[in-house]
């Protein structure tokens, strides 16, 4: 029964994500939540392995991208008296050592500290700022990797191992909404696991 608008956007562009929040304001009067959502894969490198290019690229979309939709947003919402919530989609990843590689690994720990320290420093003026950490879930993540780096899939794979079950895109939606509702009004800060119990084993 709602509406919905798409704006093609790459996050790794400053310019677009300004746009992006720009439009929804536009459209909709407002900016209630921001989900950050976009994200690519490494190729399993190990640090040994890692190239500047792939470490730059990773963290242009994983972690710069994050941060800059939500500078956008904050200030928005600081600037016009408003409320807001944020929740950032990060992963298991970006809670352990061992799922992917160096780069990936690297830029989810960052976004990890970027939830928290942003829900701490905004707590007092209406802002939320949560995580969801998926496990294995069915999408097209993978598509991008190349080259994949032998000893760093051989490595992971002692992980991933042990996945109990692949989840569903609709499994990670349905968290988004609880976080996105007034039913978790006084939840910030804070990393909710969705993986199925996949690292309850370790």
């Amino acid at each position: 029964g709602g509406t919905a608008l798409a704006v093609k956007a790459d996050v790794a562009d400053s310019n677009d994500i300004a746009a992006m929040i720009d439009t929804a304001i536009s459209e909709y009067g407002s900016l209630d939540i921001l989900v950050n959502n976009a994200g690519i894969m490494d190729s399993f490198e190990p640090v040994g392995e890692v190239t500047d290019e792939n470490w730059e690229r990773i963290f242009d979309v994983n972690t710069k991208g994050v941060m800059r939709a939500m500078r956008k947003a904050v200030n928005y919402w600081l600037e016009n008296d408003k409320k807001g919530n944020i929740i950032n989609v990060i992963s298991t990843g970006g809670l352990n050592g061992a799922h992917a590689g160096v780069a990936y690994g690297a830029s989810k720990h960052a976004v990890v500290a970027l939830t928290k320290n942003t829900a701490f420093m905004y707590a007092q003026k209406n802002i939320r700022v949560n995580g969801i950490a998926p496990g294995a879930v069915a999408t097209n993540i993978s598509s991008g990797m190349t080259s994949v780096s032998e000893l760093g899939m051989s490595r992971a794979r002692l992980a991933h191992g042990v996945i109990p079950a692949t989840g569903t895109s609709e499994d990670i939606g349905s968290v988004a909404v609880f976080l996105g509702s007034d039913d978790t009004a006084f939840v910030n800060g804070t990393i909710i696991v969705a993986d199925g119990g996949w690292t309850s084993a370790f």
